[in-house]
């Protein structure tokens, strides 16, 4: 008898919520919690070798027939919590996956490592697409990597609403647009008004004139240089040229001198 078969049997005989907890403790579908985010309720989807997904909450039908035509596996409710959910909580608050299991098996090398630099981004802080290409060692592969954070399968969780465009704009975002990109940065305490207003007036890089290290405009380093001492440039080659440095922090990638 196959496997199906079993399955078809074992439905007939147990009731749902039984069933379905069984499956999952088995790995045969996957599961799913509900948790709550600055953008309203989250599905996190755990399968057999960790968190798989990450999808806004529109009701359990609609994503449960919504994740099971895009991966091909049924998914179903919890029936116990994987893992602590006070840790996948805070997880989800810092933007990192910590030492949470996630399974990105269905993921290129490249965007792998796309999504490993990402989770790096500290909470309050961004970077552009071409600073990500540059730290997994392809820096002209800007394009590709917002494919891999198009595909990121665990939003939130590995922060892709901190990478942005280039010239300083939010850019779009695969968890509901960027409307929902900006109310992610705005919980985490990005002044938003101020790094767009240099994006406006095509700043790229802000430095400070008693150390002579350049940073990107949010790094936890840049807020700390006061007005009389801030210095404003427009392109790398530009903070190079006045004998600045990149920060520790944030690697802003300068022109070499």
């Amino acid at each position: 008898m196959t496997l199906e078969h079993d399955l078809a049997d074992l439905r007939v005989a147990a009731p749902p919520h039984l069933l379905d907890g069984a499956l999952a403790r088995a790995g045969l579908v996957d599961a799913y919690v509900v948790r709550p985010s600055p953008l309203g309720d989250l599905y996190v989807v755990f399968g057999p070798d960790g968190i798989r997904a990450v999808d806004l909450a529109e009701g359990p039908g609609a994503f449960e027939a919504a994740y099971s035509e895009r991966t091909g596996r049924d998914v179903v409710p919890a029936p116990g919590p994987p893992v602590a959910l006070g840790r996948l909580d805070r997880a989800l608050t810092r933007g990192r996956p910590g030492d949470l299991p996630v399974d990105l098996t269905d993921l290129t090398d490249f965007q792998r490592a796309v999504l490993d630099v990402t989770a790096g981004i500290p909470a309050g802080e961004v970077r552009p697409y071409g600073w990500v290409a540059a730290e997994v060692g392809s820096p002209g592969a800007t394009r590709a990597v917002g494919s891999a954070l198009a595909r990121n399968p665990v939003p939130v969780l590995v922060p892709c609403h901190r990478v942005v465009r280039s010239d300083g704009r939010i850019g779009n975002y695969s968890l509901g647009g960027p409307d929902n990109k900006r109310a992610l940065l705005d919980a985490e305490g990005v002044d938003r008004e101020a790094y767009e207003t240099l994006a406006d007036r095509g700043v790229r890089y802000v430095g400070s004139d008693t150390t002579g290290i350049a940073c990107l405009p949010t790094c936890h380093a840049a807020r700390r240089i006061t007005d009389a001492h801030r210095v404003e440039f427009r392109s790398a080659a530009a903070a190079t040229a006045a004998g600045y440095r990149a920060c520790r922090h944030c690697r802003p990638k300068l022109a070499a001198a």
